[in-house]
């Protein structure tokens, strides 16, 4: 996994290690990991004479790294100094080089023969947005399509939100320090932050609340059948979802479960519905039976006239003391207390609902918003989205293999739903469960793209799975 870590947690590292390690210049190895990249973009020109580089520097030492690396640059170096001053030991370093300190005025009219922007303008402390002559310099450099190397995050961007809700920097890399910053791995900030490349500066950190999941651990997680295996040990996964209104829900849970593996699949709704599951679904078993998890809520209605009823059924499932993957209508009739290991499944305005707060506030801090919803129900959290987090009581937060567009479609839920089912029936722990489904669904979009309903998508699962069994020594036994 990879470690993800807060603005606050990559100050306290600095803070440390300038503690114990005094003389250490950390400034002039940032410095020199950006000069490098500055130059393998400036290395793909196609014109041979000397490039121009403009950098736009703050106040701070992001100007600094920036500066510095800039006078390393076999180059026409510009430097706007955004704010009328800009980190002074890296000015003249640049100035004793042959760089130019000019306006803003100029600093735009450049923009016409420059090769390069660095963007050394805030770092990861700063507030979203930029002011008015900056975001007016960050879409000149655009509209030309200049590229922009930013130093630790684009400008613009807050480190710990993955929201994009003011003007920024949208660079084509991104050189970052220490550990990766939220914005670099979700999105849609993810998207403003281009090629992002990890440079280790030798310090230290404590341990990450954040992880992005990676696809090595997805093959560890998941439950591969040993020779002694049978349906039974592989889990049996109980579904009552779907309803008169939304009768597709029930078909594509058991498809996300049947692809992803399980054992045995029971459909446990109504009759009518079961019926229709197994014709379109022969391995499907219709009716009650012992399980060893639940999804529920995919497709239920839960108007006035339906919410006692779903509440009481819900309850019912919940007394049988095994897993539950709780999803749609299901996260409005909550009992007070879940099965242990339980997962919510929702998207951002179901989380909204469930806290009584605004949509707005969950799409700007979702990793807040899924801590808190897992922390007040006791279950693990799956916010569903373009990123998708999952949130542990505990406040461990884990991030899935991010998938393309396609798959934001009606349905993936249902079969999401299925899929992480299918893994807790198995045995695979909640938070893990969630990572694996959600990820697999991802990758599958990846590697099938284009218009799929997600039922066909679902059917390519297997496909991920015998990649995952050809990348680890944990493949099932023949």
């Amino acid at each position: 996994m990879l470690p993800i870590l807060s603005a606050d947690q990559i100050r306290q590292a600095e803070e440390s290690f300038w503690a114990h390690n005094p003389g250490v210049d950390l400034m002039a190895r940032a410095a020199s990991a950006v000069a490098d990249h500055a130059r393998a973009i400036l290395g793909t020109r196609p014109d041979p004479g000397t490039p121009v580089v403009v950098v736009a520097a703050g106040a701070g030492n992001n100007a600094g790294d920036a500066l510095l690396a800039a006078a390393e640059l076999d180059a026409t170096v510009l430097v706007w100094a955004v704010a009328d001053q800009t980190h002074p030991a890296g000015l003249r370093e640049v100035l004793k080089t042959g760089g130019h300190l000019v306006s803003r005025v100029e600093a735009l009219e450049a923009l016409t023969e420059a090769a390069l922007v660095i963007d050394g303008v805030a770092g990861i402390g700063s507030r979203r947005g930029l002011s008015e002559s900056v975001e007016q310099f960050a879409a000149e450099a655009r509209r030309r399509r200049v590229p922009v190397l930013a130093v630790d995050v684009p400008s613009g961007l807050a480190a710990d939100r993955p929201s994009v809700s003011a003007p920024a920097f949208r660079a084509e890399r991104t050189v970052t320090f220490i550990a990766h910053k939220l914005c670099q791995v979700a999105t849609p900030a993810a998207h403003h932050c281009g090629e992002v490349h990890l440079v280790d500066i030798g310090v230290p950190y404590g341990d990450p609340a954040i992880w992005q999941v990676a696809e090595l651990d997805l093959a560890a997680w998941y439950p591969w059948p040993a020779a002694t295996s049978d349906k039974y040990s592989r889990g049996v996964v109980g579904l009552d979802t779907g309803s008169p209104r939304f009768p597709g829900a029930a078909l594509l849970g058991a498809a996300g479960a049947l692809f992803t593996g399980a054992g045995m699949v029971r459909h446990a709704g109504a009759e009518w519905l079961s019926d229709r599951v197994v014709q379109r679904w022969p391995s499907v078993v219709p009716g009650p039976g012992r399980v060893q998890a639940w999804v529920v809520g995919s497709g239920w209605q839960v108007d006035e006239e339906h919410r006692d009823t779903a509440r009481a059924r819900l309850a019912e499932l919940a007394a049988d003391g095994v897993p539950m993957v709780i999803d749609a209508g299901a996260l409005e009739v909550l009992p007070h207390s879940l099965p242990e290991g339980s997962l919510l499944t929702p998207h951002a305005g179901e989380l909204a609902r469930l806290l009584g707060i605004d949509r707005a506030q969950v799409d700007d801090d979702p990793v807040r918003a899924a801590r808190a919803a897992a922390g007040l129900t006791g279950a693990t959290v799956l916010l569903k989205g373009g990123t998708e987090y999952i949130a542990e009581p505990d406040g461990r937060v884990l991030l899935a293999v991010r998938g393309p567009a396609w798959a934001a479609q009606a349905g993936s839920g249902d079969v999401l739903a299925g899929a992480c089912g299918a893994l807790m029936a198995a045995g695979v722990r909640a938070p893990q469960a969630a990572a694996v489904a959600a990820s697999l669904q991802a990758l599958a979009g990846v590697s099938y793209p284009g218009p799929r309903p997600p039922e066909l998508l679902a059917q390519t699962f297997p496909d991920i799975i015998s990649g995952w069994a050809a990348a680890t020594d944990r493949a099932p036994s023949v």
